[in-house]
């Protein structure tokens, strides 16, 4: 009988260790973090739903405008590579907020990489416009 009063209470801290600890680890493979590494900014988010992603497309078709506008095709493409990385981050969630943006960001990119590779700067620039319009209006939804 003296044996069960220190066995109860030690079993019952045990159990308790036990399902505390295992809350914890279903709670961090729920949320995962990601973090991106674009041009020496760090964009990090929870599956990569959050603005820090829309930020980092933004970033990319910011820059390869520029290159585009100035004629450097080589660099745009440079700059138009990392759009993939960024989108996929992005991309299940824009389709479940909006397949028919989702549909015009793929299109557009598709634009893009095409007119980058024809060095066709009147169709790279709209291809672009279309992914700022688009990235802009699915980040704000």
């Amino acid at each position: 009988m003296k044996r069960l009063i220190y066995i109860i209470p030690l079993t019952a801290i045990g159990l308790l260790t036990l399902a505390g600890c295992n809350s914890a680890q279903q709670s961090t493979t729920q949320t995962p973090a990601t973090t991106e590494t674009t041009g020496g900014t760090t964009v990090s988010g929870t599956l990569g739903t959050t603005q820090g992603g829309f930020d980092a497309l933004s970033s990319v078709v910011s820059n390869t405008k520029t290159a585009v506008e100035v004629g450097n095709f080589d660099k745009a493409q440079q700059e138009f590579d990392k759009f993939e990385n960024a989108w996929v981050k992005v991309e299940d969630g824009v389709k479940t907020k909006s397949s028919k943006t989702y549909n015009a960001i793929e299109d557009a990119a598709t634009q893009v990489k095409n007119s980058l590779k024809a060095k066709d700067k009147v169709k790279a620039l709209e291809g672009l416009q279309t992914l700022n319009t688009n990235i802009a209006t699915v980040s704000k939804g």
